[in-house]
């Protein structure tokens, strides 16, 4: 696992939440990412859904350094770059394709695809990757899929999301082999349109301070901001 890998997945382990975010105006982007600080939760998942994602994305990262920003809903290699480029400490993808795969271990930038079978699974593991987005959860068998898989895929971790809400998070945390989960129910889009900072502030602390005991220790990273420069500029 490289640096910045690391550095990305214990952030997760961290904070537990994925916010995932569909946003149609770049404008936004900036109060939003103070609305998760605010909260408590230096994460978001910027989803390539709209046309004003990157630059979206781009805002976030130049505007609140702080914040763990990165780019979802990535389909293929060309997207991986645009996001790269734009500045994301990360990448997402529904499923499983070992060319975006291959370009983010080639340019170091942490990649969480998606898998929803064994066979995919054992796809990304060929890759060298341990930590998956698991994806839909709920309707691929839940908690109940997640303790099955378990058993054979010893020190395989997930990111289980697609269907998880502030209601059955907290069991999905105590999964011992979940990272984080990913959702939108604490800053749906609607919310986000209609400017509705100062509620998703308020859902994403009550969220934080429910799921509190499930967070991992903080560690500190000094090198976190020299390290993403580097990885950007090559």
């Amino acid at each position: 696992m490289n640096v910045q890998q690391s550095m990305m997945t214990e952030a997760l382990r961290r904070w537990r939440i994925i916010p995932v975010i569909v946003m149609e105006d770049p404008k936004n982007a900036g109060p939003l990412a103070a609305a998760l600080l605010a909260g408590g939760l230096p994460i978001a998942e910027i989803t390539l859904r709209t046309p004003g994602a990157l630059e979206a994305l781009r805002r976030i990262v130049g505007e609140q350094p702080e914040m763990f920003a990165g780019a979802g809903t990535v389909l293929n290699v060309r997207q991986a770059e645009q996001a790269r480029k734009a500045g994301a400490h990360f990448v997402i993808s529904p499923g499983l394709n070992r060319a975006v795969v291959d370009y983010c271990l080639e340019h170091d930038v942490p990649v969480y695809p998606g898998v929803a079978t064994a066979s995919e699974i054992e796809a990304a593991i060929e890759s060298g990757l341990t930590l998956l987005k698991l994806w839909p959860i709920e309707t691929l068998g839940g908690i109940q899929y997640l303790q099955f898989l378990a058993g054979p895929f010893v020190g395989i971790e997930f990111n289980p999301s697609g269907g998880i809400n502030g209601t059955n998070l907290e069991s999905y945390l105590a999964c011992k082999n979940v990272v984080a989960c990913g959702g939108s129910w604490m800053a749906p889009a609607d919310w986000i349109s209609g400017k509705q900072f100062d509620r998703i502030g308020t859902a994403v602390r009550e969220i934080v301070t429910r799921t509190a005991r499930f967070a991992g220790p903080p560690r500190r990273t000094p090198e976190r901001n020299s390290v993403i420069r580097e990885t950007r500029a090559r």
